[in-house]
């Protein structure tokens, strides 16, 4: 398909700046075939039903965005992916700059030598004086805020809403949002009726943000991000199926390691590794009955998934009713809640 096909008109005003307090406050958008409904997520135990089950990511967000100095030259890094021997791959403002061997400085004792560069990605291996590189990074860094999220300075509001209550396992540069919008008594609204939830495990990266440069959607190369799905969580979203409950897919990244670790007939099995699915409309979704999701970038390979999770008309006409609405987009932004195409 062309890429263009997936382009639509957004006002900017519709860009969502911070999030809606409290998060479950949110407006939801329910996506049923050709009717569409508009709903508040505090509404989602009335939506769903008894024996349903949530899959969140609890992936933690690290504050990847530092500024480096290499002499007296100021570099900005966003890290984006870890790697199994403790380096870190991100991308650099100012790369031409650096070349393998030099030494970055970020205050408080850390540096970072450059083993490689490759354009304007480099690899960086981090000395830490003292702790860890974890504990260095909520000393020097910011939070990896989206490049459509305007901010003057570090805002310190976004270390925790740009954070998921189900954050856990530290290693993502970019929040997976739609799980943005719950809240402790959301969910224990949930569990009163019968609404289970799991959690899986993808760290997404900054590749995330990548715009799709490629005229046709099959000549773009998604970036590879790590994920994991222990046995049990893979026996609790096997079991709910069985039963006859519906797996409803909390983000894109919850979505795409299902689907990742997932046989033929739909059964998810245990998952450690990379993934780099992407999917488009034409792709045979064999995990998820319902998808909850943010509104994303025109273009986007998050907007080619849920086109090709609900159909791409439909989402167009839903996205028309959300701004004609007033709904917020982006990370921020409003959510909608999608019911598989036939």
């Amino acid at each position: 398909m062309k890429t263009a096909d997936f382009d639509f008109a957004l006002p900017p005003e519709r860009i969502a700046q911070a999030p809606a307090r409290p998060r479950d406050s949110a407006r939801l958008l329910r996506v049923d075939g050709d009717t569409l409904g508009d709903f508040l997520v505090r509404d989602l135990p009335d939506l769903l039903q008894p024996g349903d089950l949530l899959v969140f990511n609890d992936t933690r967000v690290i504050p990847a965005q530092l500024d480096a100095m290499r002499g007296a030259a100021r570099i900005g890094i966003t890290l984006h992916k870890a790697l199994p021997d403790g380096d870190w791959m991100a991308f650099a403002r100012n790369a031409r700059r650096l070349q393998q061997g030099d030494t970055l400085t970020f205050g408080e004792g850390v540096e970072a030598a450059i083993v490689a560069r490759d354009g304007g990605e480099v690899r960086l291996r981090f000395r830490v004086e003292g702790g860890s590189l974890d504990q260095a990074l909520q000393k020097v860094g910011r939070m990896p805020l989206p490049p459509y999220i305007r901010r003057s300075g570090n805002v310190a509001e976004d270390r925790q809403d740009y954070q998921t209550m189900f954050a856990r396992e530290s290693g993502a540069v970019a929040a997976p949002t739609a799980g943005l919008h719950f809240t402790p008594e959301l969910i224990e609204r949930l569990k009163a009726k019968g609404i289970g939830h799991a959690t899986v495990t993808l760290h997404v990266g900054a590749g995330t943000f990548l715009p799709v440069t490629a005229e046709e959607t099959q000549d773009h190369r998604m970036h590879a991000e790590t994920g994991v799905i222990d046995a049990a969580t893979a026996e609790t979203i096997n079991a709910a199926r069985a039963r006859g409950g519906r797996i409803v897919a909390v983000g894109s990244t919850s979505m795409r390691l299902m689907e990742s670790a997932a046989d033929e007939a739909g059964r998810v099995h245990p998952f450690h590794g990379e993934t780099a699915i992407f999917i488009t409309p034409g792709y045979r979704f064999r995990v998820p009955d319902l998808m909850l999701t943010n509104f994303h970038l025109p273009r986007s390979t998050l907007f080619m998934l849920v086109s090709a999770f609900a159909g791409l008309d439909r989402m167009k006409r839903a996205y028309a009713h959300a701004i004609a609405g007033g709904y917020r987009f982006y990370s921020y932004g409003d959510a909608c809640l999608l019911s598989k195409a036939p």
